[in-house]
């Protein structure tokens, strides 16, 4: 009897403890903790306007050299670090004078706010106090939304802005 006893304790003891981790393992592919680096900018070639394109192109250039000019750092007390150095890009011609060359940004502007995210939708106060929110996606370590609703000057044109977490 003490036996079956003790055999039924154990079984029920691994019965929960593998149920509290398959828990555990959906909640951090679904958590948006992290830092988070835009890396492209997904948009239909024949309905995309040139500045959508011209937008994917440079996110593509300069992700390729493993420079992200648009960052989001996510924490678990809930507050976010936005760093943006956009608008400190500068196009010039490469050193053959037949292109392009667009150097990583030094400068940055950072941004710490509150954050919620419930439900697929992101919603936090940008520097100017007024409310972002902005449905997004997370499979895994990618994070998807809408370009024109994160509402950053020279990515908001339209198309699917990409993250990878860090």
């Amino acid at each position: 009897m003490k036996i079956n006893c003790l055999l039924l304790f154990l079984l029920t003891s691994l019965v929960i403890s593998c149920s509290s981790d398959s828990d555990d393992d959906n909640s951090k592919e679904d958590s948006i903790v992290g830092v988070w680096q835009a890396y492209e900018l997904k948009v239909n070639n024949d309905t995309a306007s040139d500045d959508e394109k011209n937008a994917r192109d440079l996110l593509a250039f300069l992700s390729a050299k493993k420079c992200y000019v648009l960052s989001f750092d996510f924490k678990e007390d809930l507050t976010v670090i936005i760093e943006n150095s956009v608008q400190y890009l500068e196009i010039g011609l490469n050193s053959e004078g037949n292109g392009f060359d667009i150097p990583c940004p030094t400068e940055k502007d950072t941004e710490t706010t509150v954050y919620v995210y419930a439900d697929g939708k992101l919603t936090y106060t940008d520097e100017d106090r007024q409310e972002i929110s902005v449905a997004i996606t997370i499979d895994g370590d990618v994070m998807t939304l809408d370009a024109a609703d994160l509402d950053i000057p020279n990515l908001n044109a339209g198309g699917q802005l990409i993250f990878k977490r860090k």
